[in-house]
């Protein structure tokens, strides 16, 4: 099946109530503190699945511990051309160049203000249109928008496929987003927290210069990271060098080599969410070793199926119990140094 047409009928599947619920509770060693938000487990469902909020009650319902819907701009826009998807199954790796196609504010705000359960923890991933004059602007609406009724927020500055946003993770340009979406933060009725989502391809350099702005605000957490550029990962597959961001089982060392990179960066009690590659349960727990506070899947559901949520909890569970950890903030940054260093791959 086409990729975007097995997307969305998976999306029906899930309004239809297809996917069975989560039959047993997770166990008390998966409960997890991250920026305020008491999650049942920290396995989430990263922002690209659910992009226009339709499923995040469902998805909760079959287990995930949280759910990030979006990305969403202001205005409804289509993205990029078709084909814009394209899988690499050798590698269980995903090229895409969607661009942020989405309805828009305010069928998404409609939707949550109408469905939202309680009891389920929703992030609200927001971003620009491709044709917006001011970036920034349509960042602090979205802020504003959501600010009341979302769990968490987080700033979406590193896909790929929208030219120049990118470019906000150079300094100047990320005080500038993030002083006035915090700003903007302040002024809702309630104190929502707020990511930020960072790209792997950045330099050492450049996450020192992010560092440098993020530890003088009032940011609350990271989601480290976004797809890749990078094409070197996948050389020879078919549809390689098609242009988009690169996800999936390729992307898993290099991001969580970044994951590490910023955790020896920024302060320990800075929430930082690991994604990207995270295709087991063994991948689940390297993140949190290399210094996730929970973690996020997407790209690996593509050739597993949602039951490998289940069996990534199931698996995480029974490491834990191996080490005789707790929690899993006893696992968090118990090997940031060895995998910053790169001296960690799996």
């Amino acid at each position: 099946m086409d990729p975007e047409q097995a997307h969305r009928t998976t999306i029906s599947a899930l309004k239809l109530g297809a996917v069975p619920e989560q039959e047993e509770m997770d166990p008390a060693c998966l409960t997890t503190s991250i920026a305020g938000l008491e999650l049942k487990n920290p396995i989430g469902m990263a922002a690209g699945f659910d992009k226009n909020a339709e499923v995040p009650n469902q998805l909760m319902q079959i287990g995930f511990g949280f759910v990030e819907v979006g990305t969403i701009t202001p205005r409804p826009q289509e993205g990029n051309p078709k084909p814009r998807l394209f899988r690499l199954p050798e590698e269980m790796g995903v090229i895409n160049r969607m661009g942020f196609n989405n309805e828009g504010h305010e069928a998404a705000f409609e939707r949550l203000t109408r469905n939202k359960q309680p009891g389920t923890t929703i992030g609200i991933n927001v971003g620009a249109n491709k044709d917006s004059e001011d970036f920034v602007a349509d960042y602090v609406q979205g802020v504003k928008r959501f600010a009341p009724i979302a769990d968490y927020l987080t700033a979406n500055i590193s896909s790929p496929n929208t030219p120049g946003l990118r470019n906000l993770q150079s300094k100047d340009a990320l005080k500038r987003l993030l002083t006035e979406v915090l700003a903007e933060r302040s002024r809702a009725s309630v104190r929502v927290p707020v990511f930020l989502k960072l790209a792997p391809d950045l330099s050492e350099t450049e996450m020192d210069e992010i560092t440098t702005v993020i530890e003088t605000l009032d940011l609350d957490g990271l989601i480290i990271s976004n797809t890749t550029i990078r094409r070197d990962l996948v050389d020879g597959a078919e549809h390689a060098y098609e242009a988009g961001g690169l996800s999936g089982r390729p992307l898993f060392n290099f991001s969580t080599q970044r994951l590490a990179q910023m955790r020896q960066r920024v302060a320990k009690d800075m929430p930082i969410i690991g994604v990207g590659g995270i295709y087991s349960a063994e991948t689940a727990l390297a993140k949190f070793e290399a210094g996730a506070d929970a973690v996020q899947l997407y790209s690996a559901l593509v050739f597993g199926g949602m039951e490998l949520m289940t069996s990534i909890k199931k698996g995480l569970v029974s490491e834990m119990m191996r080490y005789d950890y707790k929690s899993v903030a006893d696992i968090s940054g118990s090997k940031t140094d060895d995998w910053a260093s790169g001296k960690l791959e799996i």
